[in-house]
């Protein structure tokens, strides 16, 4: 199974994996999905971070790649066909990065790890919390 991990969850897995739910950690732990994290989610920890809304290790983006070596999760790059499937978006839900990582949930046929129940709207992304 293809696995986008939601931003706070990405977090959460590398500093607090407690917050997250067993079945979330079983499946990040399942070395049968690939579990990836999204371009999007790392321009997100960047923007968030030299905003001071979200604290992490200076730089940002060093850390997250230190953590996904660590880690050992691959990164999912933004592609046109991620943007044209972003475009067909019902509005449910404003947030960009959110939206963002739908869109590439629809193209890549992934699902995405999340606990923000705003996003179970899109009925056309299997969405795992």
């Amino acid at each position: 199974m293809k696995i986008i991990l939601d931003t706070h969850i990405f977090l959460w897995a590398i500093s607090d994996p407690d917050r997250l739910s067993s079945r979330v950690q079983e499946i990040i732990r399942d070395a049968k999905n690939e579990v990836l994290l999204s371009i999007i989610s790392i321009w997100e920890i960047a923007v968030k971070s030299s905003l001071g809304k979200l604290e992490v290790p200076r730089p940002a983006v060093a850390f997250v790649q230190r953590q996904l070596a660590a880690h050992r999760r691959g990164i999912l790059l933004l592609r046109f066909s991620h943007l044209s499937a972003l475009e067909k978006l019902p509005w449910h839900h404003r947030d960009p990065f959110d939206r963002l990582l739908l869109a590439q949930c629809l193209e890549e046929g992934a699902s995405l790890v999340t606990v923000d129940k705003e996003l179970h709207r899109y009925d056309d992304v299997e969405i795992l919390s």
